[in-house]
């Protein structure tokens, strides 16, 4: 039997989790900006998926965990009105200063306003939830969705949740069919899936979902 825990308790755990890989980030802020903080740094087929997304999605976009927030700038540079929101001060510093065209605000997941966006892009902003919870995280992005609202996930895929020592701090791999039946569970219709290897990396898995 899957562990249950009170929402009180998971909302605790949510909390002393994010703050772990916050502090994380922070510390490798500048490091991974210079990596990966430009979309020249971003995989061609995942630019066109998520510029897909995004063309479907009628209305306010959230760029959740945005880090550097390249993608929330470019998503806002195609015409989208696109909020970034980021956990990691050093990030919302960078961002303010390198986007000031876009709004990049503090926050994550949990804090997220309900019935406040239509679309939700969390692309690889999942990674470091722990499986426990995730349907905690799932069911906070179907409340801070519009009826019809869409939820865009990008992560590393396996074939069973595993935890992998990531360059920055502990993270998870998804199956997409268990991910996909956790988003059922919090309220989601899932409309579209996959992964994709490349070679020399981890491989990367998608869902795309409607709030039911």
């Amino acid at each position: 039997m899957p562990l249950r825990l009170r929402p009180s308790v998971l909302d605790d755990a949510a909390r002393e989790g994010l703050s772990t890989s916050r502090a994380a980030y922070g510390a490798r802020a500048a490091e991974y900006t210079r990596q990966l903080g430009t979309m020249a740094a971003v995989a061609e087929d995942d630019r066109l998926l998520v510029e897909a997304w995004a063309d479907r999605v009628d209305g306010v976009l959230a760029d959740v965990g945005c880090g550097p927030a390249h993608w929330t700038a470019h998503l806002a540079s195609l015409g989208h009105e696109v909020t970034g929101i980021e956990p990691v001060e050093e990030f919302v510093t960078h961002a303010r200063r390198a986007h000031p065209e876009v709004r990049v605000e503090p926050g994550s997941f949990q804090t997220l306003h309900a019935a406040a966006f239509n679309g939700i892009l969390g692309w690889y902003s999942i990674i470091h939830t722990p499986p426990v919870e995730m349907p905690l995280l799932l069911e906070r992005a179907h409340q801070a969705l519009r009826p019809g609202g869409s939820l865009l996930l990008g992560f590393f895929a396996s074939d069973q949740v595993e935890a992998f020592d990531h360059a920055v701090t502990t993270a998870w791999y998804w199956p997409v069919d268990e991910l996909s039946r956790l988003l059922i569970a919090a309220g989601f219709t899932v409309l579209d899936c996959g992964t994709r290897q490349d070679a020399g990396v981890r491989r990367h898995g998608w869902i795309e979902s409607n709030r039911s």
